[in-house]
């Protein structure tokens, strides 16, 4: 069986726990848990010592991607989000190989050509996400702005975020329909309602990991997966180790398709 490489959002963790600890200290446990790639979470830091990330992460053989909450077009805006500049260069320092954004409000005046500029030399390829907002959760706005990049051949590529399509309640299977051949990664997160009525983050189950699975047929083979739900518990490492061996094997053969 060929697996798949698997990621963890360190976000996964709750940010008590994440800031208490920093984002470093938290490198053997993916390691040992079996993950290939640690996502860095901009919006966790108490303090950014890119150095001390890069070690931590080369040193148990992971390999860096840096999730940065910015929108990378601003509302009437024809040049992208000035911020870029600083978050791709903040990725390079920790020695990632994806710098994750969202969209923001993508317009007819949005300029390709300046952000081509903004990523000429980059040694961290920029990856696009659906959020949940309004302006970059939805599969329209989406469509147009990865059919102008593969128009412009820019270097840039979608993280496709199974959840977050519920927050604006866009089909999922649509949007992997219309996206997935742009997908170069994959957040994975199960939703629920609270019970204040909230739309949250769960583990997945078996229901939700069928619908995972069926997502895969529309994107290329072996795309890295990532952990973004709740991973908490007494036993973190055993906790992580089995998610991370799921999600490695999702979009494999099953036992019963093997055997038949």
């Amino acid at each position: 069986m060929n697996l798949s490489p698997v990621s963890i959002s360190l976000s996964s963790y709750g940010a008590d726990y994440v800031r208490a600890r920093g984002q470093a200290s938290l490198a053997p446990l993916l390691r040992h848990a079996g993950a290939s790639h640690m996502e860095l979470r901009e919006e966790l830091f108490e303090a950014f010592d890119a150095a001390a990330l890069k070690q931590a992460i080369e040193q148990h053989g992971l390999t860096c991607v840096y999730s940065s909450p910015l929108e990378l077009w601003l509302p009437g805006q024809s040049a992208p989000n000035p911020a870029l500049h600083k978050a791709l260069s903040d990725a390079a320092a920790c020695g990632a190989i994806w710098l994750k954004v969202s969209l923001g409000f993508f317009a007819p005046i949005s300029d390709l050509e300046q952000l081509r500029g903004a990523l000429h030399g980059q040694p961290v390829r920029l990856l696009v996400e659906n959020d949940q907002t309004s302006q970059g959760g939805r599969i329209d706005p989406l469509v147009r702005f990865f059919a102008k990049v593969e128009e412009g051949a820019l270097p840039v590529g979608m993280t496709f975020d199974i959840g977050n399509w519920q927050w604006q309640q866009q089909s999922v299977s649509s949007a992997a329909l219309q996206l997935g051949r742009y997908v170069e990664y994959l957040h994975c997160k199960a939703v629920q309602r609270s019970p204040a009525g909230k739309l949250i983050a769960t583990p997945p189950e078996l229901t939700d990991l069928h619908q995972w699975q069926r997502l895969l047929t529309h994107m290329r083979p072996g795309l890295v997966r990532a952990i973004e739900f709740p991973l908490q518990g007494d036993d973190l490492p055993s906790l992580t180790q089995r998610h991370v061996h799921t999600l490695a094997r999702l979009g494999q053969p099953t036992q019963e398709a093997a055997h038949g």
